[in-house]
């Protein structure tokens, strides 16, 4: 086995949800990180001991940056001092929903210019199976350098849940893949400072599918409730009843939530990452792009729920005041990243809705132009519809049943915090 690795810096790039806690835990484990960033607003924000993503605690930054042991910059030449860099950059879709790796291939490069002998290279962006192999590995060997002699290169999927409090970065297993033996035994020792368990798999391939799993996953068998949910409205049946029910068996049944769609970077994107690649094998992952499909128009079915609600009220969606609740992708954080909400906004809108919101995580939202109101009585009162998108638990749901005329919870927030629902509000 190899020895673990001198504590020499870690590059991070890339300090959004996934690479600022990376970078800060390797900190607090004693291993000197450099975070490398080209947003001069979150450099700005570190440089001065401010935090935006909630899992890190400012002081936690201040403390390490005052200790020397954390450092951010726009410069990747100083990722020369680095034995290893660990690339946490976005890849998102393109407007054919296809992946687009062009800021990882930018990053890849700028990496290969300042990668000093002997280090290591690691992709934690979610991608499609083959990337480190087919595309990192080819940019880094350029000029003569070879993997397993000059550099190391392996894969290990970020498994981040932000605002999860239960699994944590250090206690949430790491696995890695490497190009070479060698290679996955480095990347092992590296998180090994900074996790609780390392699990190496034999191919950088097989590490990137088992991120496309997971989150494929949980991506079908939300489809799979979501369309449920439609039904059970179309027949006049609860399905959070249905749900409740089913999941009293205690053996084959795992139970998932219906809800507006998908958010998050990695499960609205994941099944069509992973569906573009097999064409490239002749087949057509059929039963996974359906699932994709629906659950990306859960906004359009949320919005047609709306409608119907303010139709119950005798109010046309055109000119109506819509007060939506929670526009972050899941409860208590303020991650926009693929939200539901952000549609739902934007299609009632669309529809000539006066549509304003509320989100204590999310002070604005300057592509929209909206800023998130105060949760007055006199807000409450004036929205002539309510819609509670994200379940925020500081947001107090009892004065807005109690004085809404209509509420369209799409969450099943209002029965789960204060019981059974009152004639003005309806679940999805």
């Amino acid at each position: 086995m190899l020895d673990s690795p001198s504590v020499e810096p870690v590059g991070i790039i890339g300090l959004g949800y996934v690479g600022l806690p990376l970078a800060v835990a390797f900190a607090e484990a004693g291993v000197p990180a450099i975070g490398v960033d080209t947003d001069p607003g979150k450099l700005a924000s570190l440089n001065a001991g401010v935090s935006y993503v909630e899992d890190v605690p400012a002081e936690v930054v201040r403390e390490n940056l005052s200790a020397g042991r954390l450092r951010f910059s726009k410069d990747y030449t100083s990722l020369q001092e680095a034995g290893t860099v660990i690339i946490c950059l976005p890849t998102p879709l393109d407007e054919y929903r296809e992946p687009d790796l062009s800021v990882v291939v930018e990053g890849v490069e700028l990496v290969a210019e300042n990668l000093r002998s002997g280090a290591l290279v690691v992709l934690e962006s979610t991608t499609y199976p083959g990337t480190t192999r087919e595309v990192l590995l080819p940019i880094l060997e350029r000029g003569g350098r070879r993997v397993g002699r000059d550099f190391y290169l392996a894969f290990s999927p970020e498994r981040v849940d932000p605002g999860n409090r239960r699994y944590t970065l250090q206690s949430t297993p790491k696995v890695v893949g490497g190009i070479t033996p060698d290679c996955s035994e480095r990347a092992g020792a590296l998180y090994g400072r900074v996790v609780d368990e390392v699990y190496p798999v034999s191919t950088p391939e097989s590490a990137e599918l088992s991120k496309l799993l997971e989150n494929v996953f949980r991506g079908v068998n939300i489809a799979l409730v979501n369309e449920l949910a439609i039904l059970c409205h179309r027949m006049g049946v609860d399905v959070w009843e249905v749900i409740e029910a089913a999941k009293t068996k205690p053996f084959g049944f795992m139970p998932f939530y219906p809800g507006p769609g998908l958010g998050g970077h990695c499960i609205p994107i994941d099944p069509f990452y992973l569906s573009w690649r097999a064409r490239a094998f002749d087949m057509s992952t059929e039963f996974i792009e359906l699932a994709g499909r629906t659950n990306v128009n859960m906004p359009y079915y949320a919005v047609g729920r709306i409608t119907s609600a303010l139709n119950d009220v005798k109010r046309p969606v055109n000119g109506s005041r819509v007060l939506v609740l929670g526009v972050s992708y899941k409860p208590d954080v303020g991650d926009l990243r693929e939200s539901p909400s952000l549609k739902i906004l934007e299609l009632l809108a669309g529809n000539g809705a006066e549509v304003v919101y509320h989100d204590p995580y999310v002070p604005d939202l300057s592509g929209q132009g909206l800023a998130s109101v105060e949760l007055t009585r006199e807000e409450i009162e004036r929205a002539d519809c309510i819609v509670i998108a994200t379940d925020h638990k500081v947001v107090d749901l009892e004065p807005v049943v109690r004085l809404a005329s209509k509420v369209v919870d799409l969450r099943n927030a209002v029965r789960q915090r204060l019981g059974p629902l009152p004639e003005n509000v309806e679940v999805l």
